[in-house]
C-alpha cells in the first residue's frame, strides 16, 4: 500500500514539472554580440548591451586606438574580472604596487616599502595580508565587525589565518582600516600578493580618486585601462562573457547569468549588434560532446530497466557528465536534466520491493523539491536559474545512483575495518575544513561546502563512539569508557570554530546545539537515565521560553548579533537589512492558502515566478517563502506532513535498530545494530535543525538564519554530502531487518556452541 501510494504520487510531480516544462513560454538570448569600432572610436556598454543583469547601467568602455588596438576600463561601480589566455585574472580598476612606488588616496600618500611595510597618513604601517598594525601595534577592533575573525588572525599561525584587506577612508583607525579624513569608508583597499600589494579601487561614485604611480607618471586608479590582446573572458556583473578580437570587431559569447527576452529584439546603440537563440529545452552537447550524450542517453534508459548495479552505476557516470557539461558551459537542455533527476528518483524508489517510510518520504520531497526548483527556472528571466535545477539534477543522478548502487552489491567493508573508514572519514573532514579556512571563505572552498561532509563524518564517528561505549561492561576503568567516547570532540570542535571564525552568521552555533542536545537525548534514552532526559526537556524549554523572551524585550547591544536581533524585531525601521524579511513576508501574505494562483501553483506552471524570485538567496534560504507563495498554505501543510513522515521514518528504523541489539546475544552485532541506530538519530537531529532554522526564519520566529531547508533548497554540498548518505544509510538498515533472523540464528548458535 505504501508503495503503491508512493508510486502514484511521484508519478503525479514528474507529471506537473513536465507541465511546467510544457506551458513555460518561448524564450530567447543572445548567442552572439558584436562591437565594431574604427580606430579612436569608443563606446560605453552596460547592463543593456551586455545582457548582464547584475552589471551596472554604463559598466565598461571600450575604446579601439589608432593603432586599432582594443582598450577596456572600468565606468561603474564593482570591478570586473577581465581573464587572460594564460590563465591569469586581473581585476579591472586594480594595480599591482611594488617596492619604491606610491599610491595616494584622498589627501593622504602611502609609500610601499619593503615586505609587509607601508608608509603614510602620518604612520608605519605592517600588513602582511590578514592584520594590519599601526607603528607595530595592532589596533583596536572596529565597533560592528567581525571581530571574531579578527580576533583569530591575531592568535593564530599566518598560514590559518583569514584574508583580510586594508580599507581606506572614514575618521577612525580601527582593525584593518586606515582612516582618512573627509572621505568615505571603504573608499579604497589592498589586499596582498605573494610578491607585492595589490590596490583596489571602489570604482565611480567615490569622493576622491585614487592615485597609483607608473612609469609615465600618476594616473587615476578607476581610469586606467587595460589591453584585450590575449584576454580571454571578461565578467560584468555576474554575466561571463567569452571574449575574442578579430580585427575591427570585438566578439562577446554570453555564457552564464544572461537575460532572457520573450522576442528576439532590444534597441540597441550604433556598433552593437546581437545575434540570437532560442532557449533549446531538449539540446544535447554538439561537437565534442557527443560521447556525454550518449552517456546521458544511457543513464536515462538505465532508469526503465530491471534492477541491477550496472544500470545504477551509469546512472552514476550520467550524472557526473551532466556536472562536466555544466562546468564546461556545454548547452545542456533543461528536459535531459528532468529526465535523469527522474531516472535517479524512480530507480531509488524501485529498488526494493517494499521501501521503508523514510526513502518514500525522502524521493517525494526530491520530487517536490525539484519541481520548486523548475518553476523557479522557467519563471525567471534570466538563464543562470535553470542551473539551480540542473545541478540538483546531475547531484540526484550521482549521489542516489551511488546509494541504488550499494544497496544492490551489499555492504563492501567487513566490520573490524569500519574503524579505520571512520578515522579516514573524520580525517578527510578535517582537511576540507582547513583547505575552507586556508583558501576558501563562508561559502566554501572549490563550489564545495566541506561543513556538510564534516556533519555526515561528526554523525557517524559520534554514533560509532556511543555504540561502543553502551556496550563497555560498567566495572571496565573510567579512563577506558572516556578515550571511547572522547573520539568526536576535535571533530566537533573544529566545526565550531569554523563557524565562529568563518561564518559571520550564529545558524551553525544553533544547528549544532540542536543536533548535541538530540544526541544527548537519544544516548539517555538507551542507557535508560531518566534524570538526563528530564534535564534535556527542561534545557529545551527554557530555549523557547528564552525565544518568547527576547521577542517581547529586545537585546542587549552586542554588535553584530544584536543587529540580527533588532532586523527581526523589527524589520520595517531597517528597510535594507530588513528587505530580505520583509520581501518574504509579503511573498508569503500573496500566497495565502491557495497560492497566488488560487489552484495550488498549478495554473502558474512555467509563468513568470513574480516578485517572489527579488528575495535575496531566495534559492537556498528562502525557497520555502517562493514555495508559499506558489503553492499556499495548503501546499505548505503537505509539505510538512512529509517532512514529519521522513523524520518519523529513520526515527522509526532508528527505534528497531537499537531493539534489535538488545535482541541479540553477539557483541559485534549489538555494536552494529547500535551504531545504526544513533547514526539515524543524529542525521535525523540535523534534518531535524535544518527544517527548524528554515522555516523559523521564513515565518519570522526566529531571527535571520543562514541554513538551507532539506530537499526544498539548491544546496548542493548538502544535498551530496548528506542528504543522499542518509537516505542510503536508512534504506540500508531498513532492508536489513530482512536478513537478521538468520543473524540472529547465528548469534544464538555461536552463543550455545560456547
Amino acid at each position: 500500500m505504501r508503495r503503491a501510494l508512493t508510486i502514484a504520487l511521484l508519478a503525479a510531480l514528474c507529471l506537473l514539472q513536465l507541465l511546467c516544462l510544457w506551458r513555460a513560454p518561448a524564450v530567447h538570448a543572445p548567442a552572439l554580440i558584436t562591437v565594431t569600432l574604427k580606430p579612436g572610436q569608443a563606446i560605453a556598454l552596460g547592463r543593456t548591451e551586455l545582457a548582464a543583469p547584475q552589471a551596472a547601467p554604463i559598466q565598461l568602455g571600450v575604446r579601439r586606438d589608432e593603432a586599432g588596438h582594443w582598450l577596456v576600463r572600468n565606468l561603474g561601480p564593482g570591478r570586473p574580472l577581465l581573464t587572460r589566455l594564460d590563465g591569469q585574472e586581473q581585476r579591472l580598476g586594480s594595480r599591482a604596487l611594488d617596492q619604491g612606488r606610491w599610491f595616494q588616496v584622498g589627501a593622504s600618500r602611502f609609500e610601499v616599502g619593503r615586505g609587509n611595510a607601508l608608509r603614510g597618513a602620518g604612520h608605519d604601517w605592517t600588513y602582511d595580508g590578514a592584520t594590519l598594525l599601526r607603528d607595530g601595534e595592532i589596533q583596536p577592533l572596529c565597533p560592528g565587525s567581525a571581530r571574531l575573525a579578527a580576533l583569530w588572525n591575531r592568535i593564530a599561525p599566518h598560514a590559518l589565518t583569514t584574508d583580510r584587506p586594508i580599507t581606506f577612508g572614514g575618521n577612525l583607525n580601527c582593525g584593518n582600516r586606515i582612516a582618512i579624513a573627509w572621505l568615505a569608508g571603504a573608499s579604497a583597499q589592498a589586499a596582498r600578493t605573494p610578491a607585492e600589494l595589490l590596490m583596489l579601487s571602489s570604482g565611480a561614485g567615490m569622493d576622491a580618486p585614487v592615485l597609483v604611480s607608473s612609469l609615465q607618471g600618476a594616473s587615476e586608479l578607476a581610469q586606467l585601462e587595460e589591453p584585450l590582446d590575449g584576454a580571454g573572458a571578461l565578467v560584468a556583473g555576474r554575466t561571463r562573457l567569452a571574449l575574442h578580437v578579430d580585427g575591427a570587431r570585438l566578439e562577446l559569447r554570453p555564457q552564464r547569468h544572461v537575460a532572457l527576452f520573450t522576442e528576439p529584439k532590444t534597441l540597441l546603440p550604433p556598433g552593437v549588434a546581437w545575434t540570437w537563440q532560442p532557449r533549446a529545452d531538449w539540446a544535447i552537447p554538439p561537437g565534442s560532446g557527443w560521447w556525454i550524450a550518449a552517456v546521458l542517453a544511457g543513464a536515462g534508459a538505465a532508469a526503465w530497466l530491471r534492477p541491477g548495479a550496472s544500470a545504477s552505476a551509469l546512472l552514476v557516470l550520467g550524472g557526473v557528465a551532466a556536472l562536466l557539461c555544466q562546468r564546461a558551459g556545454i548547452s545542456l537542455g533543461v528536459g535531459v536534466s528532468m529526465l535523469l533527476a527522474w531516472g535517479a528518483l524512480w530507480r531509488f524508489l524501485l529498488a526494493t520491493p517494499r521501501p521503508a517510510l523514510a526513502t518514500c518520504a525522502g524521493v517525494l520531497l526530491l520530487a517536490a523539491g525539484l519541481l520548486m526548483q523548475l518553476e523557479m527556472g522557467m519563471g525567471a528571466m534570466e538563464s543562470s536559474w535553470l542551473r539551480h535545477f540542473q545541478k540538483t539534477s546531475a547531484l540526484l543522478a550521482v549521489g542516489l545512483g551511488a546509494a541504488t548502487w550499494i544497496r544492490l552489491r551489499g555492504p563492501l567493508l567487513a566490520q573490524e575495518r569500519l574503524e579505520y573508514v571512520l578515522a579516514a572519514l573524520a580525517g578527510a573532514a578535517l582537511l576540507a575544513l582547513a583547505l575552507q579556512v586556508l583558501l576558501g571563505d563562508e561559502t566554501g572552498v572549490f563550489d564545495l561546502q566541506p561543513v556538510e561532509f564534516a556533519k555526515l563524518a561528526l554523525t557517524a564517528l559520534t554514533a560509532h563512539c556511543i555504540a561502543i561505549g553502551l556496550g563497555l561492561p560498567q566495572q571496565s576503568g573510567a579512563p577506558l569508557r572516556w578515550l571511547h567516547l572522547a573520539g568526536p570532540v576535535l571533530l566537533f570542535g573544529a566545526l565550531l570554530g569554523l563557524a565562529l571564525v568563518e561564518v559571520d552568521d550564529y545558524s551553525p552555533l544553533i544547528l549544532l546545539l540542536v543536533w548535541s542536545m538530540a544526541m544527548a537525548l537519544a544516548w539517555s534514552l538507551a542507557a535508560r537515565r531518566p534524570a538526563a532526559v528530564a534535564a534535556l526537556v527542561g534545557a529545551g524549554c527554557m530555549a523557547l521560553g528564552a525565544i518568547a523572551w527576547l521577542r517581547m524585550t529586545g537585546l542587549p547591544d552586542w554588535g553584530f548579533y544584536a543587529d540580527r536581533f533588532a532586523v527581526w524585531l523589527d524589520p520595517a525601521r531597517h528597510p535594507h537589512t530588513g528587505q530580505q524579511l520583509l520581501l518574504g513576508a509579503r511573498a508569503i501574505a500573496d500566497g495565502a492558502w491557495w497560492g497566488a494562483d488560487n489552484w495550488l501553483g498549478v495554473g502558474a506552471l512555467g509563468q513568470a515566478a513574480g516578485s517572489a524570485l527579488h528575495i535575496p538567496a531566495v534559492q537556498d534560504d528562502f525557497a520555502p517563502s517562493f514555495f508559499i507563495n506558489r503553492h499556499g498554505l495548503l501546499g505548505a501543510l503537505g509539505l510538512w506532513a512529509l517532512q514529519a513522515l521522513f523524520l518519523a521514518g529513520i526515527v522509526q528504523t532508528a527505534a528497531r535498530a537499537f531493539a534489535a541489539s538488545a535482541a541479540t546475544g553477539d557483541f559485534r552485532q549489538a555494536w552494529l545494530w547500535r551504531f545504526r541506530c544513533f547514526v539515524l538519530c543524529g542525521g535525523a537531529a540535523f534534518v531535524f535543525g535544518h527544517l527548524l532554522l528554515s522555516w523559523g526564519t521564513n515565518l519570522a520566529m526566529f531571527p535571520i538564519m543562514g541554513q538551507p531547508m532539506s530537499f526544498l533548497s539548491a544546496g548542493g554540498s548538502h544535498l551530496l554530502f548528506f542528504i543522499c548518505p542518509l537516505l542510503a544509510f536508512n534504506a540500508l538498515s531498513a532492508q536489513s531487518f530482512e536478513e537478521k533472523p538468520s543473524c540472529r540464528s547465528m548469534s544464538n548458535t555461536k552463543s550455545w556452541a560456547r
